[in-house]
C-alpha cells in the first residue's frame, strides 16, 4: 500500500496540487544514498534479516533512546551490552514492550518512518498497539522469511542506485570485495564505501594509540612517526578509492580548521604515541588534520564530508553499559565562520576541493552556512541529518538557505541512516519537503513552473550524483 498522497505536501489548495505534480516528477526517481551507515555485510552476505525487533529496533538508537528517557532501559529492547549485563534475547517480548511505549513517538519523526517502513515495505496495515503488537510482528516475520524480502531483493525493489557505506580505514573492506566479485561494488558500483578516520585522527578515542598501530599493519607501514601516519592514510584513501570510495567523512566534536607545520604537527603527533597529550592536544591535532585531508583531497579526489557538533557519549552510563552509538549523544552549538577560515583560506576556491558541511545545530544555517557556501567554490551544505532530519527541519532549512545559497550549493538529500529498510522512506519524505517549499514560490510567482520541475529533480538526483563525484572517472 503506498503511502498516503497528500502526506506532507501543503495544505492550501493552490500550493498543494502544484506540490502533487512537483513530487510526481519525483516519487519514483532512483535512489542516491550517498552517505549511511548500512552494514555492508548486510548486502554482501546477502542472509535473511533476523526476527522484526532485532531489524528494526534493537538498532535504532532514535527509538531506544525515546523509550530510555521513559525508563525503559536498553537491556529491555535487546541492545546488546558491553559490560556483560543480560538482555532481553526474545525478539516477540522486545517488540511487546516497544509497541507497549508506542504512544511516545506521537508526532515524531521515528513514527512517520516506522509507519511507512511497515506500511511501504511490508504491507502491514494494522496500526501499531500494545492489543496488535503480535498480529504486527507476525506480519513482518513472515515477510521476512520470503526471498523478496532479502536485503539484494529490497535493494532492487528501493530503486536504489547508489548506496555508500561508512568504513574505518583499518577495515579490510572485505565485505566490499565481495560485493565487487558479485558485480556489486567497486568504482562506479551500487554499493561504495566512504573513508572515516576519526577512530585513528582523534587522540581522544577509545584505544588510540592500538588503532594507530594496526593502521601502520593494515597500510604496511610503520606509523611510529607522524610521516609515516600520514603515508599510511594515504595507502588506506587510495586502497578505499579502488573499492570504489568517493568521499570520506569526518565527524569532529568541533567545525575547528589550523594549518599546523610538520615540525608542530610532529611534536603533537609524538606527544600523543607517548600517553602525554591533553584534550586541547586532541583539539588541535583533529582541527590540523581537518586541513591535512583537504590537501590530500587535492590529489585523489575524495569529497570531504565534515559533521561537527555532537558530544558524544554525553549519557556515560549509557556509553559505559551498551557503548558508541546507542543514543547517548547530544548536539551542541556550533561554530563556522571562523573555525573553517584556515582550511577555506587554503584551499576553499581551489576547484579540486569539495567539501560538504552539515550541522546539528540549526540556527548556523541563515546566519553562518549559506553565506559561506554561497562565497565559497568549494563548500556545499549538507542536508539536515540526525537530530534535524525531521520534516520540520527540512523545511526550515530550505527556508534559511536558499535566499544565501540557492538550491545548487547545497548537496542533495542524505539519509544518514542504520536502518536499511527506512531508506526510501526517508528519501520519499525529503522529496516531498521540497516538493511544498517549491509549491511554495510557483505560487506567489516567485519561481516559474518548469523551472520548479527541473529543481526537483536536481535536487533528489542530479545534484548529489555531481557533488558526490558519483560520475566521475576513475583514477588509475
Amino acid at each position: 500500500m503506498p503511502a498516503a498522497p497528500d502526506l506532507l505536501l501543503p495544505a492550501e489548495p493552490r500550493q498543494h496540487a502544484i506540490a502533487r505534480d512537483l513530487y510526481a516528477l519525483v516519487a519514483d526517481r532512483p535512489l542516491i544514498s550517498p552517505h549511511g551507515h548500512v552494514d555492508p555485510a548486510v548486502l554482501a552476505d546477502d542472509a535473511p534479516f533476523p526476527d522484526p525487533a532485532r531489524l528494526l529496533i534493537v538498532p535504532d538508537h532514535y527509538l531506544t533512546r525515546m523509550l530510555l528517557s521513559q525508563g525503559v532501559p536498553p537491556a529491555d529492547l535487546g541492545v546488546p551490552s558491553r559490560d556483560g549485563s543480560p538482555v532481553e534475547a526474545d525478539g516477540r517480548r522486545i517488540w511487546r514492550r516497544f509497541a507497549e511505549h508506542w504512544r511516545l513517538f506521537r508526532g515524531t519523526p521515528s513514527r512517520l518512518w516506522l509507519e511507512q517502513t511497515l506500511r511501504d515495505v511490508f504491507g502491514v496495515t494494522v496500526p501499531l498497539s500494545p492489543a496488535t503488537a503480535d498480529h504486527v510482528y507476525d506480519e513482518i516475520a513472515a515477510r521476512l522469511a520470503e526471498p523478496a524480502f532479502r536485503p539484494r531483493a529490497l535493494f532492487e525493489r528501493f530503486n536504489i542506485e547508489v548506496l555508500a557505506t561508512t568504513e574505518s580505514p583499518l577495515s579490510d573492506l572485505g565485505h566490499h570485495a565481495k560485493l565487487a566479485a558479485d558485480g556489486w561494488g567497486g568504482p562506479g558500483g551500487r554499493v561504495i564505501t566512504t573513508f572515516r578516520p576519526d577512530n585513528v585522527v582523534d587522540f581522544e578515542f577509545d584505544g588510540w594509540p592500538q588503532n594507530v598501530a594496526r593502521l601502520g599493519e593494515v597500510a604496511g607501514t610503520d606509523t611510529g612517526s607522524y610521516a609515516g601516519f600520514l603515508d599510511a592514510l594515504r595507502r588506506r584513501r587510495a586502497a578505499f578509492i579502488a573499492a570504489g570510495a568517493t568521499s570520506s567523512d569526518h565527524g569532529h566534536p568541533t567545525a575547528r580548521t589550523v594549518a599546523l607545520d610538520a615540525a608542530e604537527a610532529t611534536r603533537l603527533y609524538d606527544r600523543a604515541l607517548r600517553g602525554a597529550a591533553g584534550p586541547a592536544d586532541a583539539e588541535t591535532f583533529r582541527a590540523h588534520m581537518l586541513v591535512e585531508f583537504a590537501r590530500m583531497s587535492l590529489d585523489d579526489g575524495l569529497v570531504m564530508q565534515l559533521h561537527p557538533g555532537a558530544v558524544r557519549n554525553h549519557n556515560r552510563w549509557l556509553h559505559a553499559r551498551h557503548g558508541r552509538d546507542t543514543g547517548g549523544d547530544v548536539p551542541q552549538a556550533t561554530e563556522y565562520v571562523h573555525a573553517l577560515a584556515p582550511l577555506l583560506d587554503a584551499y576553499g576556491n581551489d576547484p579540486r576541493l569539495r567539501l560538504v558541511v552539515y550541522t546539528l545545530d540549526e540556527y548556523t544555517f541563515s546566519r553562518e552556512l549559506a553565506p559561506l557556501a554561497g562565497g565559497y567554490p568549494a563548500l556545499y551544505l549538507g542536508a539536515p541529518w540526525w537530530f534535524l532530519d525531521s520534516p520540520e527541519a527540512l523545511r526550515r532549512f530550505r527556508e534559511s538557505v536558499t535566499d544565501s545559497a540557492g538550491f545548487y550549493n547545497t548537496a542533495g538529500f542524505v539519509d544518514d541512516t542504520r536502518a536499511f529498510c527506512s531508506i526510501p522512506v526517508r528519501h520519499d519524505v525529503a522529496r516531498r519537503v521540497d516538493a511544498g517549499f517549491l509549491a511554495r514560490l510557483v505560487a506567489q510567482d516567485r519561481l516559474p513552473l518548469d523551472e520548479a520541475a527541473e529543481t526537483i529533480v536536481d535536487l533528489a538526483y542530479h545534484l548529489p550524483r555531481k557533488v558526490f563525484r558519483l560520475d566521475r572517472e576513475v583514477r588509475s
